[in-house]
């Protein structure tokens, strides 16, 4: 496959088999056609940021090269028909919406491109604020200008999180 685009995707999964899920993601992304999962970082365990009352997190972010057929949109449609057919469902509950899911992935970024229409928003609105989502950015692409000119090191520095090892707290 020759790769026209590159794609920068953030898994998480906070259910009882988060690892399998994640690795059940990855291989569904793997089996799109003219998509190549080139690379993902290690994974980290997330304290749940908003709705606290549920099991922690396992974060990680996966660089996938797409074929010349793919774009943003049709990108991020395929994997939120993943996400269905792995079982996710959307609460209707405003409160929930960061709540307990099997399987959440977000287009994170996709080449250098910019979009400001409804439904994928790139880059993603709120990665230069979630540390789960800069650590494993930082550890595949150190230099990858993520969001306002800056690398995820640059933003993580204005963040308010702790790490230790593979845990990650955010305030």
């Amino acid at each position: 496959m020759k790769a026209a685009h590159c794609a920068y995707i953030s898994l998480g999964s906070n259910t009882d088999d988060a690892e399998q899920q994640l690795d059940r993601a990855l291989a569904a992304l793997a089996a799109l056609p003219d998509v190549l999962v080139a690379a993902c970082s290690p994974r980290y365990r997330t304290e749940p940021q908003g709705y606290k009352e549920q099991p922690w997190f396992v974060n990680q972010v996966a660089v996938v090269q797409c074929g010349a057929r793919w774009q943003a949109g049709t990108l991020l449609q395929a994997m939120l028909a993943l996400e269905s057919r792995m079982g996710r469902t959307r609460s209707a509950d405003p409160a929930l919406r960061f709540g307990p899911r099997c399987i959440d992935l977000d287009l994170l970024l996709f080449d250098e491109q910019h979009s400001t229409e409804q439904g994928c928003l790139l880059p993603h609105p709120r990665m230069a604020q979630r540390a789960f989502v800069l650590i494993p950015l930082r550890d595949i692409a150190p230099e990858r200008i993520v969001a306002d000119g800056k690398t995820a090191a640059q933003l993580l520095a204005a963040l308010e999180y702790r790490q230790e090892g593979e845990n990650i707290w955010q305030v």
